[in-house]
């Protein structure tokens, strides 16, 4: 359907010749709700904003084109993203499915995460009816696969991840018009393992790098998980979080946001228990402030 995009030239353009409001496609579209969401919920990542940004202007752009009946070929959408845990890869995946759903390069924008565990099987036959089933849960929409790496085991002979890759390979390229795959992992594993699987590199379109937070970024983050909590950190609290941060950066494991999470739920569980023992009369604001003692109780200062 065309009719509602054409707008009437002036005579100096020819009959043949059409106008196409581009903000009032993306705004019938809905997915500019969708990339200010992305600015609003998720703190830093601008380099990876950007690049979703342009990925649904050039869906807009394909789509008005075939609607006009210029010459188009249906876009590879399949992608990496690629950065540690914690930075954002499974929410902007989350994203881009409702993104692709609004343009219509899928039927129903939902996403189902899936491992290695969900699509490969530990005996023969296993593995092909598990991978077919969770493509089928996902058709219509996107497929998330976290840690992708691990689909390939070079070391062991009898492993039956292989069997899992050639059916993705197939489905990825037989009915892109109806499955979009995004392949997720730290950023060196997944170089390797797109080394060793030249058909998957072939079939990703977009390469997708998410940074590390910043120690500033993380404490935005914990700001905003606070404020949305209905929690406060007063002054104190504020500067021994970001002390605590500073610590647990070079700690192993950090998990970027993920870490910043847990990090506020074990501080709520700790304000909760000092009001218990506390007992007697409280006041509102002491159900909603975390103190200083709450944060400092944290087995990282303990173990400087």
């Amino acid at each position: 359907m065309t009719e509602h995009l054409v707008v009437e030239t002036n005579s100096a353009t020819t009959s043949e010749e059409k106008q196409i409001d581009l903000d009032a496609e993306m705004q019938r579209s809905n997915v500019e709700e969708i990339l200010e969401g992305l600015d609003r919920d998720l703190i830093g990542l601008q380099p990876v904003k950007t690049r979703i940004r342009e990925i649904a202007s050039l869906l807009l752009i394909e789509r008005v084109r075939k609607q006009v009946g210029l010459a188009t070929l249906a876009p590879t959408l399949h992608m990496s993203f690629t950065g540690h845990p914690g930075t954002g890869k499974t929410t902007v995946a989350l994203r881009m499915a409702q993104i692709l759903h609004k343009l219509g390069y899928v039927r129903k924008g939902h996403m189902v995460v899936a491992t290695r565990d969900d699509l490969v099987g530990q005996y023969v036959g296993h593995t092909a009816p598990k991978t077919k089933e969770m493509l089928k849960k996902a058709m219509g929409g996107v497929l998330f696969i976290d840690e992708a790496y691990y689909l390939y085991r070079p070391e062991n002979e009898r492993d039956y991840g292989q069997e899992a890759i050639e059916i993705l390979l197939q489905v990825m390229e037989n009915q892109r018009d109806d499955l979009v795959v995004i392949l997720a992992g730290y950023k060196e594993r997944m170089d390797t393992f797109f080394q060793s699987n030249p058909g998957f590199h072939s079939r990703i379109a977009h390469h997708i790098n998410f940074p590390d937070y910043s120690l500033e970024e993380l404490m935005a983050i914990a700001e905003l998980m606070v404020q949305q909590q209905m929690y406060t950190f007063d002054e104190k609290a504020r500067q021994a979080f970001l002390e605590y941060l500073r610590l647990r950066i070079e700690q192993p494991h950090f998990a970027n946001a993920r870490s910043v999470r847990n990090a506020i739920d074990r501080i709520k569980l700790r304000q909760a228990n000092r009001l218990v023992k506390q007992g007697g009369i409280i006041c509102q604001d002491e159900l909603s402030r975390l103190d200083e003692v709450d944060i400092r109780q944290s087995r990282v200062f303990l173990n400087r």
